[in-house]
């Protein structure tokens, strides 16, 4: 599993010309789910995103986790972070999950982080979206559960 966490002012996502969710200080994070990924991927993805001290405290040092920071999450599913571009011009999308394995991970990602006590809003799997953010630094993160970078 792979994730893009980009800390942001705001973001929100479109599908269709309409908002289907948007935030404001938070997480904008794309998500790919990969081929064999099971529980241990997201429990390692899930925790990363909710600890994450990206946020910056009363002396502007990155010190702050989400929930310290009030922000929250915007979840949008991005099976192209799994695209191998090592060979010819078209990328390979191999080492994504089919898209019913890959949606059962990512509403149980969402589920998670609710109860983790973070406001979740998300995009539309398998639509074609339209996202706007207002990057925040600009800080953006890649964590990948197997641990490849």
């Amino acid at each position: 599993m792979r994730a893009v966490i980009q800390r942001v002012k705001s973001a929100g996502v479109k599908t269709g010309g309409n908002t289907i969710g948007s935030i404001g200080k938070g997480l904008l994070i794309y998500i790919g789910v990969e081929r064999n990924d099971g529980e241990g991927d997201l429990e390692y993805i899930s925790s990363k995103i909710q600890a994450l001290r990206i946020f910056e405290d009363e002396k502007g040092r990155m010190n702050l986790d989400i929930s310290e920071a009030g922000g929250e999450i915007l979840l949008v599913s991005q099976f192209t972070l799994l695209a191998d571009c090592r060979s010819g011009k078209r990328p390979s999308f191999d080492m994504a999950e089919g898209p019913v394995a890959a949606k059962g991970l990512i509403d149980s990602m969402e589920r998670i982080l609710r109860e983790g006590g973070l406001n979740v809003e998300t995009g539309e799997f398998k639509a074609h979206m339209e996202v706007e953010s207002n990057n925040d630094g600009p800080v953006t993160i890649l964590i990948d559960s197997r641990k490849r970078f």
